[in-house]
């Protein structure tokens, strides 16, 4: 686990010329960044996107299902693509593959806690102990903040823990430690991508913040408060259903449907027969009435509102969406600027702007195995 405010503090605290890489295995796309450290500074060296539709024979931007041998292919060609100089490495492991839980333990030494929790966890997970990993982390009690898992009502008391679970199927642990295998990488870690995320896009502070991640497949939204993930959600839509929409409501290919997507985004055309802002509209508002049902839920349980909102996932570039967000949620919401925590040329700043969203879990993966090297 990570406690964000102490990561700011701590990340950069000594120099090496080591470079290291944060490999993102999206549904839809591989991310890969090169960094190295420089004088406490964290220095992109290089960065690049693969796509995967492809490999499994459909459309440029359709979530697949590779098999790992086509994956691990993959990875092999963007690493080439971005003229990557090294294998040292962090990857990521898709919120798809875990599970992420708040329980209440009995408070006990940490000897005691270690042989409670795989027992207690059993009554979480759908499936054999033995088939998941386990981590946990125990929450700091604080008397001004409820979390959502529990009753607004109830009062801390010195007898109990909050704890942390997170459970991560061995099946993806074994297929990311196959995929390295063939790659020939050296890969100190798998993490889950939202704590990727939490590294490299948050801002320093104690107050709630949200998470958007709008990929193609699904959208996932966080809640971290104090450096803590405080409750996670997936929404079974995302990007690619804007355009499959558009496909089928147009009568047009998916390739067009996508262009279409991506050059109008949310902007309203005049004397256009069917409205394109209508049709990518039935996909959003339903995501975003689940966002909503997850803010208000949260304030109300924990009574703190959310003070800002970053947008990440290569489906938050659609035109229009930052501002359809804010007037949606009454909050500020901000493109992810992961990038911004980074040295680089500056004629690549408006690039890398505009490319950050994407690469919010490459970069905190990165930015871990820096650390992480000392």
């Amino acid at each position: 686990m990570i406690d964000i405010v102490n990561f700011f503090k701590s990340a950069f605290q000594s120099d090496n010329n080591k470079s290291v890489l944060g490999i993102d295995i999206g549904p839809s796309s591989i991310k890969v960044v090169q960094l190295k450290r420089r004088k406490g500074r964290a220095i992109l060296e290089t960065y690049g996107e693969l796509s995967l539709g492809p490999y499994a024979g459909v459309e440029i931007g359709r979530a697949t299902n590779l098999t790992t041998e086509q994956t691990a292919q993959a990875v092999v060609d963007v690493l080439r693509e971005s003229n990557v100089t090294t294998n040292k490495c962090g990857i990521s492991i898709p919120m798809g593959s875990s599970l992420v839980s708040f329980i209440k333990l009995p408070k006990t030494d940490p000897k005691q806690l270690a042989q409670m929790i795989p027992l207690e966890a059993r009554k979480y997970i759908p499936v054999p102990i033995s088939e998941v990993s386990l981590d946990y982390l125990v929450i700091p009690r604080n008397e001004n903040i409820v979390s959502e898992y529990q009753n607004s009502e109830e009062k801390p008391d010195d007898k109990t823990i909050d704890v942390l679970l997170v459970v991560i199927h061995n099946d993806a642990m074994a297929k990311n430690k196959e995929i390295t295998q063939i790659a020939k990488l050296d890969t100190q870690f798998s993490e889950i991508e939202i704590f990727s995320s939490m590294r490299s896009v948050l801002e320093p502070g104690t107050a709630p913040q949200m998470i958007i991640d709008f990929g193609s497949g699904s959208t996932k939204v966080y809640i971290i408060e104090k450096g803590i993930l405080r409750t996670s959600h997936m929404i079974s839509r995302g990007s690619q259903d804007i355009t499959l929409a558009i496909s089928k409501s147009l009568g047009i290919k998916v390739e067009e449907a996508e262009k279409i997507k991506r050059e109008r985004g949310l902007l309203k055309k005049e004397n256009e027969s069917m409205d394109i802002n209508e049709i990518t509209s039935l996909t959003l508002d339903y995501i975003f009435s689940e966002i909503s049902r997850v803010l208000l839920n949260y304030q109300k349980k924990t009574g703190r509102n959310i003070s800002k909102i970053f947008l990440t996932g290569g489906g938050v570039l659609l035109k229009g969406l930052r501002e359809k967000a804010e007037a949606s949620f009454s909050v500020p919401v901000a493109l992810a600027d992961p990038f911004s925590k980074l040295e680089y040329p500056a004629f690549l700043e408006n690039v890398l702007k505009q490319a950050g969203p994407s690469f919010a879990v490459a970069i905190g993966l990165a930015l871990r195995r820096l650390q992480d090297m000392g």
